[in-house]
């Protein structure tokens, strides 16, 4: 590790510290991840190599955060692996933030959504394809390179080998704004519908600048989906009240969905009910959103 200078701690993430490192040979900025790993008398654990050889293999696109390499040091006898990404300045949180706060307050501009959107539908078909559920998109884990206009995905892989906390490092609760009511509601098997759930989220924050979905325990959050989408019904999600933490909740109907991002025109507006479906079946597929007409009038080419 001597390669690189520590300049500043930039956060805790939900699996360890994060440092801005500058590469003293090279001067390229980096993030080192010190990932804390359980180990066994056999060295590091397979699950994390695999993870690891996951990212590499991911980090082909450019809608993904570059693994630039990966070392492994001894610490009092201890072993740890930091992973070493490129670093990029902002997240999408803090994006959003500047548009909502401040003297420059104003909404963020359509083309600007329109694009974001489609290098995150980009970067979680290419995800995906490989196999891989994010679990835990949210866009504190979306980075933002201002300069170039482009949006890539972080924290990514770490997802199945490491099960998702409750809490973070700092006691910081893990945010459920962004999280799929099947999981929610206790699912065991889930699919890449959980990571379109949390795009469509996303898509309404950037709209609103603000949470679609603000609860603040499992119970509120569901209630916070029903009170807008409407509670689900066995005909609209056939076995939803089969699973494991289903009750009897209020009989909401459903909401307009426009009056939640009235500044979204009408495809728009479909491609996020799309993304919103209750039965995860019935989502829409990454793929498949690349092509929705809300994007017809992107130059595609660009990307």
């Amino acid at each position: 590790m001597e390669k690189y200078e520590k300049l500043e701690k930039v956060g805790e993430g939900t699996y360890g510290k994060v440092y801005k490192a500058q590469d003293k040979a090279t001067g390229q900025l980096v993030a080192l991840k010190k990932t804390r790993l359980e180990m066994d008398e056999e060295g590091i654990p397979p699950t994390a190599l695999r993870e690891v050889s996951i990212l590499q293999l991911l980090a082909k696109s450019i809608y993904i955060v570059r693994l630039l390499c990966v070392e492994h040091v001894q610490k009092n006898g201890k072993p740890i692996l930091y992973l070493v990404f490129e670093f990029l300045e902002t997240d999408l949180k803090k994006f959003i933030d500047t548009y909502r706060r401040g003297p420059n307050a104003r909404p963020l501009p359509g083309n600007m959504i329109q694009s974001f959107m489609y290098q995150l539908c980009k970067g979680v078909a290419h995800c995906h394809s490989h196999g891989v559920l994010h679990r835990d998109l949210k866009p504190q884990n979306l980075l933002v390179d201002n300069e170039k206009g482009i949006l890539k995905i972080a924290d990514l892989g770490l997802g199945r080998t490491f099960t998702l906390p409750v809490k973070c490092y700092t006691h910081e609760i893990v945010t459920l704004w962004y999280r799929a009511p099947e999981v929610l509601l206790g699912i065991t098997h889930y699919s890449t519908g959980v990571d379109m759930w949390s795009v469509g989220c996303i898509f309404a924050e950037m709209v609103r600048r603000q949470a679609l979905f603000p609860g603040d325990s499992e119970l509120q959050q569901l209630l916070h989906i029903f009170r807008l989408l409407g509670t689900p019904t066995e005909k609209q999600w056939p076995g939803v009240t089969t699973l494991r933490d289903w009750h009897e909740y209020p009989q909401w109907k459903p909401q307009d969905l426009a009056r939640a991002v009235p500044t979204l025109e009408s495809d728009g507006i479909d491609l996020l009910a799309r993304m919103l479906q209750f039965n995860p079946a019935e989502r829409i597929s990454a793929k498949e959103a690349m092509e929705h007409p809300y994007f017809d009038s992107l130059d595609k080419s660009q990307f």
